[in-house]
């Protein structure tokens, strides 16, 4: 068995993607996970290339100031890296990268970045996916995540970050699993969603199609909303729905958006931290003119548009799951809506000069063929929500041909992590 190999460096700055950066002693530069910058710390590697190499700190030698205890010690580099960050700390450096990513294009954002977030920092997220790990020492069934930096998992009683109904259900679950001897290798994934108002439901993703015949009156009698057994092709790394196998109860969550009801499925398109997305949509609402169409482009299931897009909006979605359920809401909204199932570029048409944009893309951020239609078409604002403040510079450089930037914000959706939302509305110049 290869030997891990640690190396003691200084760190410097936070990269993008949420690391710290150091440098070994031949030069090469090292991306550490739960360190922060100004601080010595030993590193171990998981990961060597040729020019760089990726680690995860096991030792603070000397500490910043800036650094507090996480809050799940054995876990939190999974799924929340940045719990050893005081969180004025986290604040700043998420303003620094945005400014970052935009400076690395030349573009001199015209007024201080402001981060907004409602100062809930734990127990935000409204949906958990747990992996599960054998405890061969105990002979017991625990809930797990997998370890940062390589393919092993850690075992888990809960997450921080976790609305507290999830962390009870998940307990519960785990409890059932346990009681009715069910091993590690039968099961694949538990997720679990809950509503703002406390209702829960549940998805146990299982590679042998026996389990559910040994839990299903079990499950049936938690105090749930509703939960499904779903067998999920051991073959494939995700938890995708290859057949589902029991059901009990309403497996369909409703939650409102300012004062909008929405209905969506366990495993469906829906945001995690919704009391931060309410802020970012008043935000944007303000930009939107009322005697405009408004063109949702990359709109999900339809949040966006179905709230502050006014009266009859255009939405265009490419995937079939997050369309379904946006014709469904819809149709319980009882309102009109123009729905466009297709990929943003291959509907260029819906783009015209009169009407309002909204883009709210994938981390990969706009396609070329979008960023063309809209220079080509000219409409006068555009309101461009990002997760990834890199490739949202990108496409406002090659936009600020035409348009300037009247407003932007950045949003704290994801305390404890890296993760950060950023808005930009640009005019036409």
């Amino acid at each position: 068995m290869k030997q891990p190999h640690f190396a003691t460096i200084q760190l410097d700055k936070v990269v993008g993607g949420g690391q710290t950066l150091g440098q070994l002693e031949d030069g090469k530069k090292v991306f550490a996970w739960g360190g922060l910058p100004g601080e010595t710390v030993t590193v171990q590697l998981t990961k060597a290339k040729k020019n760089f190499a990726e680690g995860i700190v096991t030792e603070v030698v000397k500490a910043s100031d800036e650094r507090v205890e996480p809050r799940d010690p054995d876990s939190f580099l999974s799924t929340s890296p940045w719990q050893v960050y005081a969180f004025s700390a986290e604040q700043h450096y998420k303003a620094a990268l945005i400014e970052e990513a935009f400076e690395l294009h030349d573009i001199v954002l015209p007024e201080p970045i402001e981060i907004a977030t409602n100062n809930q920092q734990y127990e935000y997220r409204n949906k958990v996916e747990f992996s599960f790990w054998w405890d061969t020492d105990k002979n017991q069934l625990d809930l797990a995540f997998f370890r940062r930096g390589g393919h092993s998992k850690v075992p888990v009683a809960m997450t921080s970050l976790a609305m507290p109904a999830i962390t009870t259900a998940a307990q519960t679950i785990l409890e059932c699993l346990r009681n009715a001897t069910i091993e590690g290798r039968s099961l694949k994934t538990l997720l679990i969603r809950t509503t703002q108002s406390g209702a829960v439901c549940a998805q146990l993703y299982v590679k042998d199609r026996e389990v559910a015949d040994r839990l299903g009156d079990v499950l049936g009698s938690l105090s749930l909303q509703g939960v499904e057994i779903i067998y999920s092709d051991h073959r494939s790394p995700a938890s995708v729905i290859t057949e589902r196998l029991w059901k009990h109860g309403d497996v369909t969550l409703t939650d409102t958006i300012l004062e909008t009801p929405f209905r969506y499925a366990v495993e469906g398109f829906f945001q995690v931290n919704l009391p931060l997305y309410e802020m970012t949509l008043r935000d944007m609402q303000t930009f939107i003119p009322e005697d405009t169409p408004v063109i949702d482009m990359y709109s999900g299931v339809g949040t966006i548009g179905l709230t502050i897009g006014g009266a009859n909006p255009t939405l265009v979605e490419v995937n079939a799951y997050a369309v379904e359920e946006m014709r469904q809401n819809v149709s319980l909204l009882k309102r009109p809506a123009t729905i466009v199932h297709a990929s943003s570029e291959t509907a260029l048409e819906v783009i015209t000069s009169d009407a309002t944009i909204i883009v709210d893309p994938p981390r990969a951020g706009l396609h070329e063929k979008v960023v063309l239609e809209l220079l080509a078409k000219r409409p006068a604002r555009i309101i461009y929500l990002s997760c990834n403040p890199v490739t949202q510079a990108r496409d406002v450089a090659l936009l600020a041909t035409a348009y300037g930037i009247r407003a932007h914000k950045g949003y704290n959706f994801f305390p404890r992590t890296p993760h950060i939302e950023h808005l930009v509305v640009l005019e036409l110049k």
